[in-house]
């Protein structure tokens, strides 16, 4: 494929060390996540200390309901990934352009969808979830706003996939640098200066997002070779689309009902008052660093081991596969038992309140004691995906994860209704899904190498 040249933004993925290219390519998707969250962590400083616990709990009251909605679309551009990477393997020109193209098409729908959903759905979600009475006109004011930059937001997902699968993953990191900054400096002026609160959160999150689009969009205009985006040229092409499809439902379908089990256990930490809500809010920024940790080693495996399945590179996928599950867990145990550590050092950022501290440090000590477990699922479920099983993957998270959950929501917490009894349900969700996929991803990716059949979605 063109543009590979020395000197080109690309990192070979077919040639040369393994371990060192997949920390290579890694690392700046785990810096790129771990600085966004930094903004975010940011912004929720910001909105908790000049604006109250209420206002901090209104913006946290969204997190799992605007995951839930947006997932189902962002787990499209895992099929984009998947897809461009596959071609790219095979050497396949024409295929690698009309993928490009019809994954900026599908993003944009996809975004446009969003916004007008978002909009006229917000409050009625919000009361059905539970959210306390006292920050629903915030929240509600916060969930709108958000979702009108949803269409830069999916564009920005997408173009990044399509960077990434070719090995470019420096870039959409300095443009993440520099639209972060853009970020916290809006969130001061609207916040301190203004006194917006969650609105000016809300704000300055779309035009940091609006800018980091357009950047990666222009990025692609200007690229040489097979990624080089026409905006004549965008247009969902029916057999591509299709392809993407194939991988990026299922995957986007695991996204929305993990989310949505998160939604039904935010019901069930709405119902233990304001502070654990601001409290859980606090946590969940130094969870997002763990799950980037481990999650840039499940794009890092899915990026590799889709152009090297393309390529019928056997003994390639096996290394590709087993450094991807080491460094994976190995990182992620390091990062989450660092968070043990420092959590109430952590938790103090976020707030003064002592109670809400101490429910946060109790949060980070649960969740993150066996978080490389859940990176162990997380990588397999990507490698999965790599070799064209999409579906699989998703039933075993979906029963595993998002199942345990709910049943322990409706049980053991519903008989014990506390607040470490609510967070046990992570970790044990975790065990359970991994005891299941484990031996499932190594019979279905070894049965695939065996097999190399390149681009094949059958028997997912």
């Amino acid at each position: 494929m063109s543009g590979k040249k020395k000197g080109s933004s690309s990192l070979d993925m077919l040639h040369g060390p393994i371990a060192v290219k997949l920390i290579l390519f890694a690392i700046p998707v785990a810096l790129c996540a771990v600085l966004q969250q930094l903004f975010n962590s940011a912004d929720m400083i910001v909105v908790g200390r000049f604006s109250g616990s209420n206002s901090l709990a209104a913006v946290g009251a969204n997190t799992f309901i605007i995951n839930l909605m947006v997932n189902l679309f962002v787990g499209l551009s895992i099929g984009s990934n998947v897809v461009i990477a596959r071609y790219i393997g095979q050497g396949d020109h024409d295929g690698v352009r009309k993928a490009v193209h019809s994954s900026i098409a599908i993003s944009l729908l996809s975004g446009l969808f969003l916004s007008v959903l978002g909009w006229f759905v917000a409050e009625s979600v919000l009361q059905l979830i539970g959210t306390p009475q006292e920050i629903i006109n915030e929240a509600t004011l916060y969930f709108r706003i958000y979702f009108t930059g949803m269409p830069f937001a999916m564009l920005f997902n997408f173009t990044t996939a399509i960077l990434r699968s070719k090995g470019d993953t420096k870039r959409p990191l300095y443009v993440l640098v520099v639209s972060g900054i853009l970020n916290l400096l809006l969130n001061i002026f609207f916040v301190v200066n203004l006194k917006l609160s969650v609105a000016g959160v809300a704000l300055a999150t779309i035009i940091s997002t609006f800018f980091s689009s357009l950047a990666n969009l222009w990025m692609l205009m200007h690229e040489e070779g097979d990624l080089k985006v026409s905006l004549g040229k965008i247009r969902m092409e029916k057999r591509t689309s299709l392809l993407i499809a194939k991988v990026g439902i299922p995957a986007g379908i695991q996204g929305a009902i993990f989310s949505f089990s998160n939604v039904l256990v935010q019901g069930g930490i709405n119902t233990l008052g304001a502070k654990a809500v601001a409290a859980i809010t606090a946590a969940l920024n130094f969870e997002y660093f763990s799950y980037f940790v481990q999650n840039s080693f499940a794009q890092a495996g899915i990026s590799f081991l889709g152009q090297n399945y393309g390529a019928g590179n056997k003994e390639r996928c096996k290394k590709i596969i087993r450094w991807s599950i080491i460094l994976g867990a190995g990182s992620t145990a390091i990062v989450s038992w660092m968070f043990i550590i420092l959590r109430y050092g952590l938790a103090g950022f976020f707030s003064t309140d002592a109670e809400v501290i101490e429910l946060a440090a109790s949060r980070i000590l649960i969740v993150c004691a066996l978080y490389c477990v859940n990176s162990i699922n997380d990588v397999l479920s990507s490698l999965m995906r790599a070799v064209g099983y999409s579906l699989m993957p998703a039933i075993i998270c979906v029963i595993g994860i998002c199942g345990v959950r709910v049943v322990w929501l409706y049980t053991v917490f519903y008989a014990h209704p506390t607040y470490d009894m609510l967070n046990y349900c992570y970790p044990l969700s975790w065990i359970v899904s991994a005891c299941v996929m484990v031996p499932t991803a190594y019979y279905i990716i070894r049965k695939q190498i065996r097999k190399l059949t390149p681009l094949t979605t059958e028997g997912k």
